[in-house]
């Protein structure tokens, strides 16, 4: 009987093994495959969420500015326009 006990002890041992093994083998391959991704993401000419709005809203003003420009310019043409 005590043999018994023993070797599901083994047994029980060996499998709580194999489940750190696994487990450290799965934080491995998550974090090689994160790897991956991040160079990959890095070779391309990805820009960053803050980079693409602060260029929005660089050409949101220079819209602005040039439907302004516009009205200006077609004010000072209907001034110059012989009556």
């Amino acid at each position: 009987m005590q043999t018994r006990n023993k070797m599901f002890d083994d047994l029980s041992q060996l499998m709580t093994n194999a489940m750190g093994v696994a487990q450290g083998a799965r934080s491995e391959a998550e974090t090689a495959m994160k790897g991956m991704i991040d160079r990959w993401l890095a070779d391309r000419d990805f820009v960053t969420r803050e980079e693409f709005d602060a260029v929005r809203a660089m050409a949101q003003k220079a819209r602005e500015e040039n439907e302004a420009l516009k009205a200006r310019l077609d004010a000072l043409e209907g001034q110059n326009q012989p009556s």
